[in-house]
């Protein structure tokens, strides 16, 4: 069985949690001190790219895993990222403010960069990489805005419902998405093998300056404590099965192998991400 029949409905459900956890107070809060949500939108869609771009082409990655890096910083957090934010004791309606507003709108900016990507690669490359947007475009529109909007319905129309339909789907984002990665490291042993070295050079390079750059940018824009690991977590924290769906997609990519630098991450960015809650949590309890 191909894998998109396993990452597409993980997809949609951990878009549909999304949705039911959309609340137009948490908006009307943020919205009274817009500097965390500027500094963070600038962090998820400006920053992270760009940062990839840069280590993908310091480290010299080969044209799918260079697509692949590329494509997983284009894919912002999902629910967990709020998840991580209430644990380091952040500002939880901004975290998902900045999920629901970088979701959206990476419906228009990961075509543009990843197009701008595929030029670039096989402009260095001399292989020749197209990327269909409009059919990316269609995928990204069926398989996160409708779930997104769905979830906002339900929470809208039944609230109780939302609540409970959210603590059941909230327990099985994060196993369905290591399930997700253990099938795709069965599928593709060899290849990770053969390149762990480099792949996971790559994407903990990218989480680690990700992280910091993103912290420096927050204290530059003189938010709190709060709003920093926010934003931190928001921006290290990327949606891998969105980038999965993407590159596995027989419309799109149609790869396994540019799928391998999105698994990495998502095992990194856990691991990297839980060390720093463990760190915050340990330093809280010393104040």
């Amino acid at each position: 069985m191909s894998s998109i029949f396993i990452v597409i409905p993980i997809l949609v459900v951990l878009m549909f949690l999304l949705g039911t956890e959309l609340d137009r107070k948490a908006f009307i809060g943020v919205a009274k001190a817009p500097r965390g949500v500027i500094a963070g939108m600038t962090g998820q869609l400006v920053l992270l790219p760009a940062i990839a771009f840069a280590t993908a082409w310091a480290l010299d990655l080969s044209p799918v895993y260079f697509m692949g890096l590329m494509l997983i910083s284009c894919c912002p957090g999902g629910s967990s990222s709020n998840v991580f934010t209430m644990l380091a004791k952040g500002n939880v309606a901004l975290s998902v403010t900045l999920t629901a507003l970088s979701s959206i709108i990476t419906l228009l900016t990961l075509p543009v960069i990843m197009a701008y990507t595929a030029r670039f690669v096989s402009m260095q490359s001399g292989e020749a990489i197209e990327l269909p947007i409009g059919k990316l475009i269609m995928q990204n529109i069926v398989l996160l805005f409708v779930p997104i909007l769905l979830g906002v319905a339900l929470r809208k129309a039944s609230p109780g419902a939302a609540r409970k339909v959210n603590r059941v789907l909230g327990k099985c984002a994060f196993p369905a998405l290591m399930t997700l990665a253990l099938v795709f490291f069965l599928q593709y042993t060899q290849e990770i093998i053969d390149n762990i070295a480099i792949l996971g050079s790559a994407t903990a390079l990218l989480i680690l300056l990700a992280m910091a750059c993103s912290s420096m940018l927050s204290r530059a824009t003189g938010n709190d404590t709060a709003v920093r690991r926010t934003i931190v977590i928001e921006v290290g924290m990327q949606n891998a099965a969105q980038a999965i769906a993407i590159a596995t997609s027989p419309i799109i990519f149609n790869s396994g192998e540019m799928a391998l630098p999105a698994i990495i991450y998502a095992l990194l960015m856990n691991i990297i991400l839980l060390l720093y809650v463990f760190v915050i949590r340990k330093r809280t309890e010393k104040e």
